[in-house]
């Protein structure tokens, strides 16, 4: 099975979870995006990292990693996100020393904050992106929403913001209508729910 590359879109504050931020992964030859939520911290060291201009005082956990490594001439490769359970994404790094590679399991967010430190690529599956992805649709025809369309999303996102359970009375059509708008409007935190809910069903 092929490894598909991916690079960092962005990072968006989630608005309807406290603390928590999506990280948005977007295919390098590709229309997909893979959102992933990740806490506050992770979130501020990956946004560091990715900021040359800024650097804090005191060396952050994955500055300290990155600094270690250096020391002990340990390089980390690549990072692969090689599964999805229940919502939840697994990775793993490929490290080298003196020609010797080892795989290490580690938590996703924790794995792109050291790829963006040590210039390392980012890969996964085709079947990740295939039960995770979202498409991105440059199409014109997106941002003519007529009122009736936006009447229907401002429910939406209320019934979400109450109750979650409103997804499992939307079938599929709606569902993947609600994925198109929540993408359009760059709230990636909404449409990796959205995109869950309709990995449950499939």
């Amino acid at each position: 099975m092929g490894l598909i590359k991916l690079t960092i879109k962005g990072i968006s504050y989630s608005q309807t979870q406290s603390g928590a931020y999506a990280l948005v992964l977007s295919e390098v030859d590709g229309t997909r995006t893979l959102p992933i939520i990740i806490g506050a911290f992770e979130a501020q060291s990956i946004a560091i990292a990715l900021e040359k201009e800024i650097k804090p005082p005191r060396p952050l956990t994955h500055d300290l990693f990155k600094t270690f490594a250096d020391r002990f001439f340990i390089t980390v490769k690549q990072v692969i996100i090689h599964k999805l359970v229940d919502g939840v994404f697994f990775s793993s790094l490929l490290c080298e020393r003196d020609g010797e590679e080892e795989v290490i399991d580690t938590r996703t967010s924790d794995a792109i904050a050291l790829a963006v430190r040590f210039h390392a690529p980012i890969f996964t599956y085709e079947n990740i992106l295939d039960k995770a992805g979202i498409y991105l649709k440059i199409d014109e025809e997106l941002s003519d929403i007529d009122e009736d369309e936006e009447d229907l999303e401002d429910e939406f996102e209320l019934a979400l913001d109450n109750d979650d359970g409103v997804f499992k009375e939307m079938s599929l059509a709606e569902l993947q209508n609600q994925l198109t708008d929540a993408v359009t409007n760059e709230d990636y935190e909404l449409a990796a729910k959205i995109r869950d809910e309709i990995s449950k069903r499939s």
